[in-house]
Formats: C-alpha cells, sequence, structure tokens
C-alpha cells in the first residue's frame, strides 16, 4: 500500500511541473512585442523656413535703336555691370521619401539688394546717367536628393523669376530725356544643396543656385520721346544658408 502511495504521488508531481512548463510556454509564445520605430530620418512631409545669404547679379542693356536718341548711346551699344548684395526670404514645400531617395516641390520669394549704376561720358562728366536694380526674386522647383540618415543631399531646377527696373537720364545734348520702366522678367533656376536634420522637426542647410533670364523691352520716356534698350539680368547666383521646420508625417509601427 505504501509503495503504491508513493508511486501515485510522484505521477502528480510530474503531471503538476508539465503542466506548470506548457503554461509558461504558453505565456511566452504570445507575449506582445514593443512597435519597432524606423532610426532613419523621416525627410516626408510639408516643411516651411527663411534663408539668407548673398546674390550677383549681371545686368546688360543694349540701344536696339527704337525710338529717340536721348542718352547718347547708338544701335547695338549698350552696357553690362555686375552687382552684388545682401539676399534674403522665405521657402514652403514638401518632400516624399522612399528608402533613400527623396524628391520634392518647393517655392521661395527672396529680396535682393542689387543695383547699379552706369554714366556715360560720351558728350559731358556725369550728362548720361543709367540706374538699373533688381529687387525681387521668386522660384518654384522640383528637388532630387539622397539621404543618408540625417544628411540629404539634392539637386533642384524649374522656374525664375525677377523684378528688373532700368532708368535713364540725360542732361546733356545734342538729345535730353529721362524715364524708366519695370519689368518682370522671365527664366531659369538650377541648384544644389545639403540639409541636415538637427532634430526631426528642425532641418538647416546650405544651397547654391544659379538663374538666367530672357531679354524684355524697356521703353525710357523723355522729352524727346521714347528711348528703347533691350535689357535683362543675364544671371543671377546667390548662396544662402537656410533654415526650416518639417511637420510631422505619419509614424509607421511594425510588429
Amino acid at each position: 500500500m505504501r509503495t503504491k502511495l508513493i508511486a501515485a504521488f510522484a505521477c502528480t508531481t510530474a503531471l503538476v511541473s508539465t503542466g506548470a512548463a506548457s503554461a509558461a510556454d504558453l505565456g511566452a509564445r504570445y507575449t506582445k512585442a514593443p512597435a519597432y520605430m524606423e532610426s532613419m530620418f523621416n525627410w516626408t512631409g510639408f516643411y516651411v523656413g527663411g534663408h539668407i545669404g548673398g546674390a550677383w547679379t549681371n545686368e546688360q542693356f543694349i540701344n536696339n535703336g527704337t525710338g529717340a536718341p536721348f542718352g547718347d548711346l547708338t544701335l547695338g551699344q549698350g552696357y553690362r555691370q555686375r552687382s552684388a548684395g545682401i539676399m534674403g526670404g522665405a521657402q514652403i514645400g514638401y518632400n516624399w521619401q522612399a528608402n533613400n531617395y527623396v524628391f520634392g516641390m518647393e517655392g521661395t520669394i527672396s529680396g535682393l539688394d542689387n543695383k547699379g549704376t552706369v554714366v556715360n561720358t560720351a558728350f559731358a562728366p556725369g550728362g548720361n546717367v543709367f540706374d538699373w536694380r533688381a529687387n525681387v526674386l521668386a522660384t518654384v522647383v522640383g528637388r532630387a536628393g539622397f539621404a543618408v540618415q540625417n544628411n540629404l543631399f539634392y539637386i533642384k531646377g524649374g522656374y525664375a523669376g525677377v523684378n528688373n527696373r532700368l532708368s535713364v537720364t540725360d542732361t546733356v545734348g545734342p538729345a535730353t530725356g529721362s524715364g524708366g520702366q519695370t519689368h518682370w522678367a522671365n527664366g531659369w533656376t538650377v541648384g544644389a544643396g545639403w540639409e541636415y536634420g538637427i532634430t526631426r522637426n528642425w532641418i538647416v542647410g546650405l544651397e547654391y543656385n544659379y538663374a538666367a533670364f530672357a531679354s524684355q523691352t524697356y521703353q525710357l520716356g523723355g522729352t524727346s520721346g521714347n528711348y528703347s534698350f533691350d535689357a535683362k539680368p543675364r544671371d543671377i547666383q546667390w548662396a544662402v544658408v537656410r533654415a526650416s521646420y518639417k511637420f510631422d508625417a505619419p509614424v509607421i509601427a511594425r510588429y
């Protein structure tokens, strides 16, 4: 009898141990893993920001031979002048990221301080003064880049437009007059840059751009009639420091 009781106790102990082990295995099998969060910086999303730097404008204006002769330049004569100044403005855009590739669209508006004065001394010192300025620049571009963690290296290209003014004052004969006109010049732009995500929302960067513009006719009215020029910013180059705030993209959780 004693032997039977010992055997029954041993069997019961073994069954309990086996059940406990099975219960432990079942509990471990159904434990929910924590959500996986992407470690790579996410460039997807809308952003807004500002930029500041320097710009260089190469201005050209040539007498096209139409109108009165004040200014003392004959057909085909003209001037080209280069000027530099501070520029700054704002940008807004959106990026899409696919693996390490980033694509986007961006618009910018900037104020310039590029202007110059050319004096024609053909008949008298200071008798003919030409003034020009380029003071507002806008772009709408596409961007394509490659992301390495928090770094984005990109190129860009698209439309550029600039507000350009030309004026002349001729106080010495044989013909005198004065006048000025402002045009919005259309053109194209290309550029390249680098950005770095210092947090998931704040981005800083450096950028260089080049833009060229089409020529337009400026009618500079005066007392002896219109003095007509073909004028344009031959090119504008600018380099800026940028800072942008990126709005959060949806967070993707993986299990």
